[in-house]
C-alpha cells in the first residue's frame, strides 16, 4: 500500500513538473510574441522556479520546507500589485503590502527558531 502511495506521489510530482515546464514555455512564447519583458513576467518566472524547487525538494527529501510556499506567496502578491497598477483601489495596496509583511515576518520567525539564542539550554 505504501509503495502504491509513493508511486502515486511521484506521478503527481512529474505531472506538476511537466505542467510547470509547459507554463514556462508558454510564458516565453508570450514574451517573445509581445517583444517585451515586464517585471510581472519575470516575477511569474520566479514563481515557476520556486515550484520546480518544491518538486525537486519533495522528490529528494519527501518533505517541503514551509518557507518555499511562503516565498511563492510573497512573489505572487508582489506580481499582483504590479499587475494592478494605478487603476486599483489604494486601500487594496495597503492590504496586499500588509499581507507581504505578515508573510515575511512568518519567514523570519521560522528562521529565528533555529538560532541558538532561542534554544532551551536546559539550565535553570
Amino acid at each position: 500500500m505504501i509503495n502504491g502511495i509513493k508511486f502515486f506521489e511521484k506521478i503527481i510530482l512529474v505531472t506538476v513538473l511537466i505542467a510547470t515546464v509547459v507554463a514556462i514555455g508558454n510564458e516565453f512564447i508570450v514574451m517573445y510574441s509581445a517583444l517585451e519583458v515586464t517585471l510581472a513576467d519575470l516575477l511569474l518566472l520566479f514563481i515557476y522556479i520556486e515550484v520546480v524547487q518544491m518538486v525537486r525538494e519533495y522528490w529528494t527529501l519527501d518533505r517541503i520546507r514551509i518557507s518555499i510556499p511562503l516565498f511563492i506567496a510573497i512573489t505572487a502578491l508582489a506580481r499582483y500589485i504590479i499587475l494592478q497598477g494605478k487603476s486599483g483601489d489604494p486601500s487594496f495596496l495597503l492590504y496586499e503590502a500588509g499581507a507581504i509583511l505578515m508573510i515575511a515576518l512568518a519567514v523570519l520567525v521560522l528562521r529565528m527558531r533555529k538560532l541558538k539564542i532561542f534554544e532551551d539550554s536546559g539550565e535553570e
